[in-house]
């Protein structure tokens, strides 16, 4: 059995969510993981973008937190994560079950969609914590192609 054999006995989590957090404090965000994050944690296995902002907060939540099985899923390699993702990933590689790397020849925004649509396409859910309501950013292209599939979404705004 495969990581991705998971989701036929576990629900599989997408996680998305903005970048921008500095405008709410740590305790704000454990507050919104406990509420929303902790509920699906004890049978769950998450699927996390690898990056700065939402990625990072709930990978280092969960893996704190929970026992809940844990992916990383990165555009390219970790070593092209921001700092602050790649310090999340190295402090909980303990709790990480498995890292894909895409390795995506060039990271700009179709590298960045097409990570999010394999997590979706390996989830059967998806929670998005987008900052803006605008249906441009990539948090929210995460949470309509989840629509497009026909997926549960929750959608927790910070």
């Amino acid at each position: 059995m495969t990581p991705y054999d998971t989701e036929l006995i576990m629900r599989a989590v997408a996680i998305t969510g903005t970048r921008t957090t500095g405008h709410r404090t740590l305790d704000d965000y454990a507050n919104l993981f406990t509420a929303y994050l902790q509920p699906f944690a004890d049978d769950a296995h998450f699927y996390i973008g690898g990056a700065q902002g939402i990625d990072s907060l709930t990978l280092l939540w969960l893996a704190e937190n929970t026992d809940a099985d844990i992916t990383i899923v990165t555009p390219g390699t970790v070593d092209q994560q921001p700092d602050e993702a790649r310090q999340a990933i190295t402090r909980t590689r303990d709790r990480i079950e498995d890292i894909v790397e895409l390795r995506a020849a060039e990271l700009h925004t179709p590298a960045y969609h097409a990570r999010n649509r394999w997590m979706v396409d390996h989830a059967s859910m998806t929670i998005g914590f987008p900052h803006a309501t605008e249906p441009s950013t990539g948090t929210w292209q995460t949470i309509n192609y989840t629509a497009e599939q026909g997926k549960p979404r929750l959608i927790v705004p910070v």
